[in-house]
């Protein structure tokens, strides 16, 4: 028969271990998410820092907004593409939550699934622009961000008619 001292003692030990096994994977005192968060913001900081290096200018009709462009590939080529001439493309709404138009040539992607916001700014298919006054969740390669417009203005500035949105070197 199996002793007590033994079943405590087997007890102890798989305890030990499982309180060890629980430690290692839950990476100390890291939080689910923080490493995303932690990219996300490093994202944020190198994207307002380059934003001077690359700068691009976006009217929507004649009204100029003011976006905070990504440090990607994408908006690197993107600022390259209108750094010799302007570039008009011709919007068309579409789902009632964006504003979508042909590019004329494609650009590098990294598309990944994303729920966007109002005043995102993306590549779809890596020849599309697509800027959003509503949210949904696709597929896409971020580009930028309007950030002097709130979802209202958004909303009142895309969301009624087709728009022409003008790119140039800034």
């Amino acid at each position: 028969m199996i002793s007590r001292r033994f079943l405590a003692t087997a007890l102890i030990i798989t305890l030990a271990m499982l309180l060890t096994l629980l430690t290692a994977c839950a990476g100390g005192d890291e939080t689910p998410g923080k490493e995303e968060t932690d990219q996300n913001t490093e994202s944020t900081e190198n994207t307002v820092e380059d934003n001077d290096v690359r700068s691009i200018t976006m009217k929507i009709n004649d009204e100029e907004v003011n976006v905070i462009w990504e440090d990607n590939e994408s908006a690197d080529a993107l600022a390259e593409l209108v750094s010799e001439s302007p570039l008009t493309i011709d919007m068309s709404m579409y789902g009632g939550f964006e504003q979508v138009g042909a590019i004329g040539t494609d650009l590098p992607s990294s598309d990944i699934s994303i729920t966007t916001e109002p005043g995102d700014i993306m590549l779809y298919t890596g020849n599309n622009i697509v800027v959003f006054y509503g949210s949904n969740s696709w597929s896409y390669t971020r580009l930028g961000h309007i950030e002097n417009k709130s979802e209202e203005e958004l909303r009142e500035l895309l969301g009624k008619n087709d728009v022409k949105i003008t790119l140039s070197a800034g």
